[in-house]
């Protein structure tokens, strides 16, 4: 398996909440992400923002798309 290319600056996702676990798909200049925790609460925001830093090794932020499936990241 090849390694996704790590953005710099701010990025798009596409969030699917929810789902049996972690993951991220790089397709058509888009950062497809999986998270396991439901969309209730701003649970999945929460464990997106965790996935995230962990993944690039920086804190991020969302600057956009809070209650929506697409989010800017900082």
């Amino acid at each position: 398996m090849t390694e996704l290319p790590k953005p710099t600056g701010t990025f798009k996702v596409r969030v699917t909440a929810n789902s049996s676990s972690n993951e991220i798909i790089y397709e058509q200049g888009v950062y497809k992400v999986r998270i396991s925790a439901p969309a209730d609460k701003n649970k999945a925001n929460k464990e997106l923002i965790k996935f995230l830093s962990k993944w690039l090794g920086r804190r991020v932020y969302i600057k956009r798309g809070l209650t929506s499936r697409e989010k800017m990241i900082i």
